[in-house]
């Protein structure tokens, strides 16, 4: 790189702590990006974030508890579910800003509404607009200088600054003809990426990659089938819908033509990653760079730091029969891996859905591989896996049985259900966003292992067939909880109630005390399986995801790859009406509890008319026209067919058409 990243981001912070009043003082002046002088007198207590990259550095450095709303696309970390929605980033809701009575209301250059209808109240507005990776940086020192958390702030700055550095480091053992031609997807009608000047393409830079030269600037730009062909990507990567492009695409002459899509080198992000510079940069760069570099980053000339164990955390579980249980924290490839550890002080058996029943173990665990550890561990298999790891741990693969995992180690749930003298523990990872599956409708490609993990541990003495019934219990107690939560399929647009998530397992310990031979649903021990699972499994989620049974409307429609906008068709009709104006007006109906409480509805209806338990829509029909006549404030003498996709279900199509056809008479009557 022609100019060093971390030290351009380093010399953003010293300036800012330079800049910087003493902690705590007050007023405080600062400087928003549009270039206004505002002067803050106290510290601002009912915030609303419209932009979510503000929203997650919030959060991030200990001033959540003044957001008073945000918008529906935050969802990090799970406090963020508890706050107001006020709408969209792109057409908030101005009656819900106002019901809140906003201190501050911090917005980027594209609310005008927000501003016209603000600007001469009370309410401070601070404007802010990302185009960098320093400008990212400038944010955060700025929110934590409102906030008097400089402290914290400067603190994820450091955080982000070494990723980033650790990142150039291994970068610069890969040969500059080897770097790799790298272009992030967008678009939906067309193949679009961000311009030149986006900070997306400053981030494939940091993680090593060639971004495009098309010099066109701008947040988002159109690709010529000719330019794509020219820059001839090696990689390609995009989050959430961006995935409905390829499909459209890649599929087609000279868009397919490339290394890329012949080499099926595509990757897919969360969006609250690839879209954002904000506290998590330095991780997704991080992320990107091994999943460029898979192969070279496990050379050993890209080793910056010594495999080996940086931390540990000791967990307390009252059982005779451990010695100890503890996570460690170790230094693998250079990225951070966490390991739930459990010592037992006497060998005992074990049944593991992963590698059998087995004897004679002192120790059982569940790994956790940081994503950008991911490709690498691909190439090694499973074997080559756990060998690296356990070389690390210091175990010996004869006497420990160890799951593995991709969801993070600090999101494990620890539960524990008693009767009597009986105790049943459970210890559980889970994660659902990328490939939950339901069995008997998704198809099975390939095999990996553990993604809801779950090691179920009591104060009795199990048989061999108590062990393994408890597998049966467990695995029913957790499809019921991510039945109760509704987590949808990640396949076939979240179109079925995911069972789990085809790479799940299971590690039951024999224990010790009082025999038992019986773990089914009849049993107390039963019983207590699947209560500690099924709660365990909710929590995991929850802490991982962000999913919980409060998330609001919008994010379950995004969860079956459903979007307002892309509903909305005015050309087969006589409506007249810009498709975005109906959209925003869909928005502001769903933020009213009574509406949201409608669609919620009809999502369930859907699924059962899917699989057969209702077979007459006529009673859902009269109620969707009782809605589109209580919105319009008339009757309706005649429904018209606004949704023109072809692939939304009958039961969702009424839904949209019933709250759409009541904001069209609506306007008629206006």
């Amino acid at each position: 790189m022609k100019k060093n990243i971390v030290s351009t981001l380093s010399c953003v912070l010293i300036c800012w702590i330079c800049f910087s009043t003493a902690a705590f003082s007050l007023p405080v002046k600062i400087t928003d990006a549009h270039g206004k002088i505002i002067i803050i007198q106290k510290t601002p207590a009912r915030v609303v974030c419209l932009v979510p990259s503000a929203a997650e550095t919030l959060f991030r450095i200990g001033a959540g508890t003044a957001i008073a709303g945000l918008t529906y696309h935050d969802t990090y970390p799970p406090g963020a579910s508890l706050k107001t929605v006020v709408g969209g980033f792109f057409d908030p809701s101005l009656n819900k800003i106002e019901m809140i009575k906003p201190d501050m209301i911090i917005l980027s250059d594209i609310h005008t509404e927000v501003k016209e209808k603000f600007s001469g109240s009370d309410c401070l507005m601070v404007e802010m607009k990302t185009t960098s990776l320093s400008d990212s940086f400038s944010d955060i020192m700025l929110l934590g200088k409102i906030f008097h958390r400089e402290t914290q702030a400067e603190e994820i700055i450091t955080q982000i600054q070494q990723e980033l550095e650790l990142v150039e480091r291994k970068i610069a053992t890969i040969p500059k003809e080897k770097r790799k031609r790298v272009i992030r997807l967008m678009g939906r009608d067309q193949i679009m990426t961000p311009g030149t000047d986006s900070f997306q393409n400053e981030m494939i830079r940091a993680a090593g990659g060639i971004p495009h030269p098309f010099n066109k600037k701008g947040d988002i730009i159109e690709v010529t089938k000719e330019e794509w062909i020219q820059f001839n990507p090696q990689v390609i990567y995009g989050c959430g819908g961006d995935k409905k492009t390829a499909e459209s695409f890649f599929s087609r002459p000279g868009w397919k033509d490339v290394e890329a899509v012949r080499n099926q080198n595509i990757h897919y992000f969360p969006c609250d990653l690839t879209c954002r510079a904000a506290t998590h940069t330095g991780y997704f760069v991080s992320w990107l760079a091994a999943d460029i570099y898979g192969d070279a980053f496990l050379n050993k000339n890209a080793l910056v730091k010594k495999n080996n164990i940086i931390a540990s955390r000791t967990i307390q579980i009252n059982l005779d029969y451990l010695k100890d249980v503890r996570i460690l924290y170790s230094r693998i490839y250079d990225f951070t891996h966490k390991t739930l550890v459990i010592n037992f002080d006497k060998p005992l058996s074990v049944v593991s859905t992963l590698e059998g029943e087995r004897s004679n173990i002192q120790t059982v665990g569940n790994h956790f591989s940081p994503p950008q550890y991911w490709a690498m561990a691909h190439n090694c298999g499973l074997e080559g896996l756990r060998n690296q790891i356990y070389a690390v741990i210091g175990q010996n693969t004869k006497k420990s049985s160890f799951l593995f995992t991709g969801a993070d180690m600090d999101n494990l749930s620890i539960q524990q259900e008693t009767f009597r003298e009986m105790r049943v523990h459970a210890m559980i990872t889970a994660g659902v966003e990328s490939n939950a599956m339901r069995m008997s409708k998704d198809e099975g490609l390939y095999y990996e292992p553990g993604t809801i993990n779950v090691i179920l541990m009591t104060n009795m003495k199990l048989t061999s067939s108590a062990m393994t019934r408890a597998i049966i219990t467990a695995t029913e107690a957790k499809t019921a909880a991510l039945s109760d939560m509704d987590i949808r399929s990640s396949y076939g647009s979240g179109a079925y109630q995911a069972t789990g998530t085809g790479t799940d397992n299971i590690l039951v310990v024999e224990g010790t005390g009082v025999q038992l031979d019986n773990s089914g649903g009849h049993t107390k021990l039963g019983e207590l399986i699947a209560r500690s699972v099924y709660k365990g499994v909710q929590e995991a989620v929850g802490k991982q995801n962000r999913l919980t049974t409060s998330r609001n409307i919008f994010q379950r429609l995004e969860e079956r790859d459903i979007t307002v906008s892309g509903l909305i068709g005015t050309e087969k009709c006589d409506c007249g009406r810009d498709p975005n104006v109906f959209s925003g007006a869909v928005e502001s109906l769903l933020l009213d509890p009574q509406y949201a409480g409608f669609m919620e509805a009809a999502l369930s209806v859907n699924d059962d008319y899917n699989k057969g338990l209702i077979k007459d829509l006529s009673s859902f029909k009269e109620w969707g026209q009782h809605i589109a006549e209580q919105i319009a404030g008339r009757e309706i003498p005649k429904m018209k067919d606004i949704v023109v996709t072809d692939t939304l279900p009958p039961v969702l199509k009424i839904a949209f058409n019933s709250l759409l056809n009541g904001i069209y008479y609506q306007e008629q009557t206006e």
